[in-house]
C-alpha cells in the first residue's frame, strides 16, 4: 500500500521533502506524516521503528528521539544492535536522544503551545543545518507522569496536525497499549491521520481534523464544569 497525496500549494522544496519515499511498517508515507503507533511490547515497537530509524540515518535525515531517562540505555542498546553507530551519530548531531524533562516536561509541566513553538523552531533550524528531514520518534509515556498539564495531551496531538502536513518531517508517537486506558487510546487514534497497529501502517478512517477535534474537547470541558 502506498499512501500518497496530490500536490496542493506547497513550495517546491517542501513538496519534494514531503513526497520523498519514506517506508514505515510496510507502506510508503505520503504527505500526511503524523503517525500514532500502538504496541503491546517493546519488541513489537522496535521491530517497526528500527528499520525506519536506520533508513533515515543512512539517508542523511536527522533523528530526534524523545525517550524517558529510564529507557534511554535500552533504546540506545537496541539501536546499536541494529547496526547503528550511535556514538558518531550523536557526536555529529544527526541523532539526538532527549529526556522528557528536557522537552515535553521542561520546567516541570506540559504546555502544548510552548512545546509546539519549540518543535517548529527546532525542526526549521535543523533543516537549514543541512538535514533534509527530521524523523521524530516520541515515546508518549510522559503523559502518564504526575506533572501539571499532562491532561492536555489530546489538545497537543490535535494541534500538531497543523504542522506536519506542511514541512515533510515525520513524527511517530508510540503508545504502549498496556499503559493507556481504552478511552484515551480511542481519542489518540482520532488525532492521527495514520496509525500503526498490528505492525502495519494504515490510513486512519477515524481521524478528525484539528479544529473539529479541539471544538469537541472544549464542549467536553464545558459539560464537565456544568456537571460539577
Amino acid at each position: 500500500m502506498a499512501l500518497t497525496k496530490a500536490r496542493t500549494g506547497h513550495s517546491d522544496d517542501a513538496f519534494v521533502r514531503s513526497t520523498r519515499p519514506i517506508r514505515l511498517a510496510g507502506s510508503l508515507l505520503g504527505r500526511r506524516r503524523h503517525v500514532c503507533a500502538f504496541f503491546n511490547s517493546r519488541d513489537d515497537e522496535y521491530r517497526v521503528t528500527l528499520p525506519f530509524i536506520k533508513d533515515g540515518l543512512e539517508c542523511g535525515d536527522r533523528a530526534f528521539h524523545l525517550v524517558g531517562s529510564a529507557r534511554q540505555k535500552d533504546h540506545l542498546d537496541r539501536l546499536r544492535a541494529a547496526g547503528i553507530d550511535t556514538l558518531t551519530a550523536r557526536q555529529t548531531g544527526q541523532l539526538e536522544v532527549l529526556d522528557w524533562a528536557q522537552t515535553y516536561l521542561a520546567g516541570g509541566s506540559f504546555d502544548p503551545d510552548r512545546w509546539l513553538a519549540f518543535v517548529k523552531e527546532t525542526f526549521a533550524a535543523r533543516t537549514t543545518d543541512g538535514y533534509p528531514l527530521s524523523r521524530i520518534v516520541a515515546h508518549m509515556e510522559w503523559a502518564l507522569e504526575a506533572q501539571v498539564g499532562v491532561e492536555r495531551l489530546l489538545e497537543y496531538e490535535a494541534k500538531v496536525n497543523r504542522i506536519w502536513p506542511r514541512d515533510g518531517n515525520v513524527a511517530i508517537c508510540t503508545y504502549d497499549l498496556a499503559r493507556f486506558g481504552a478511552q484515551v487510546i480511542v481519542d489518540i487514534m482520532r488525532t492521527h491521520p495514520l496509525i500503526v497497529i498490528g505492525g502495519l501502517l494504515h490510513e486512519n478512517p477515524f481521524y478528525v481534523e484539528p479544529d473539529e477535534f479541539l471544538e469537541e474537547l472544549r464542549e467536553r470541558e464545558a459539560g464537565s464544569r456544568v456537571a460539577v
